[in-house]
């Protein structure tokens, strides 16, 4: 690539970096601490993928997503998983009219923007896998009838931690939808006595829109002309690599990974990167991009075995190995 192409797209990759910015300040407005899994969630939707967050009940996950729909003019909606869902309570289904002799067709809570999938790990596989069409294609099918979505689309999922009672682990197939999985963790003192003040002493403050919903399709259709070059590409894929083979790597973790990490972690690490200099105002990719995104892209598709959970370890202990190992270009 020229470097007049490359300067085009750093000049229009620092205005949609204003944008952005717009949009993480109208949610700090509401949103104390989590700075961290803020900026992920817009990355995600800037890179038109979804989002799953692990954290205990109490952390304003669903006022992060539904603050995030007001700041644009978008529609959201929060399903409650529980353990008695059907997939229709989700997709939607078919009623039939008696009077008219016809079905209608009655939608579900899935046609709309920003999805709030919460505590999806309290409902069973069945129902989770509903989503899974939604997710990929970005369309329902009820009954043999195919329904697009309207974008942008955004799935925010919620689980607890797995260890909690009376949940469900996600299917493989399901987990792999997800470009990003956050772990949120509690405020620190200073943010919780803010937090405290807000919700005692009615000080919480109201969300004004900051972008519309025709800049950010402007913003996903422009994130993937972002710059990434061959070495940077050959680097994301021999970080997935390193978790199938990390022999390869001279890395000592036999016995210890069950599965590696599937090819979409690559196309996300790509993605995402593109994401990250697209937030910080470049149009190219470097491998600090890559880098910086890489745990919460692989934490939720490097399996481990029963000896690596025996022994304590978790997916991002394995991470930081591989990121350490392999080479940055």
């Amino acid at each position: 690539m020229h470097d007049s192409e490359i300067k085009e797209l750093n000049k229009k990759s620092e205005a949609y970096s204003k944008e952005t910015e717009k949009i993480l300040a109208e949610l700090k407005r509401v949103i104390v601490g989590q700075d961290y899994v803020m900026e992920r969630v817009l990355m995600a939707l800037i890179a038109d993928g979804h989002v799953l967050i692990e954290g205990m009940p109490g952390l304003a996950k669903t006022l992060m997503i539904s603050t995030l729909s007001k700041t644009m003019d978008t529609a959201f909606r929060r399903i409650q998983f529980t353990p008695d869902m059907l997939p229709a309570d989700i997709i939607g289904t078919k009623i039939y009219n008696h009077n008219t002799g016809n079905f209608t067709t009655k939608r579900g809570p899935v046609f709309t923007n920003f999805i709030l999938a919460d505590e999806i790990n309290r409902a069973p596989p069945k129902v989770q896998s509903a989503l899974l069409e939604a997710m990929q294609e970005r369309q329902v099918t009820i009954s043999g009838e195919t329904y697009p979505l309207e974008k942008p689309f955004l799935v925010l999922a919620t689980q607890n931690p797995i260890e909690t009672e009376g949940t469900y682990r996600l299917p493989e197939a399901q987990v792999d939808r997800f470009m990003f999985k956050l772990l949120m963790g509690y405020p620190e003192h200073h943010e919780e006595v803010e937090i405290v003040n807000r919700m005692t002493e009615g000080k919480n403050p109201s969300v004004s829109m900051a972008i519309s919903r025709r800049k950010i399709l402007e913003l996903q259709g422009f994130c993937p002309k972002i710059y990434a070059d061959e070495k940077i590409k050959n680097y994301a894929a021999s970080l997935v690599h390193a978790t199938r083979k990390p022999e390869e790597y001279g890395l000592d973790l036999n016995g210890l990974i069950e599965y590696g990490a599937s090819p979409r972690a690559s196309i996300w690490l790509i993605l995402g990167g593109k994401a990250h200099a697209l937030i910080n105002g470049r149009g190219y990719v470097k491998p600090e991009d890559i880098k910086a995104i890489a745990p919460d892209v692989l934490r939720h598709r490097v399996m481990l075995t029963y000896e690596a959970e025996a022994e304590e370890m978790t997916p991002d202990n394995v991470i930081e190995k591989v990121v350490k190992a392999v080479r940055i270009p």
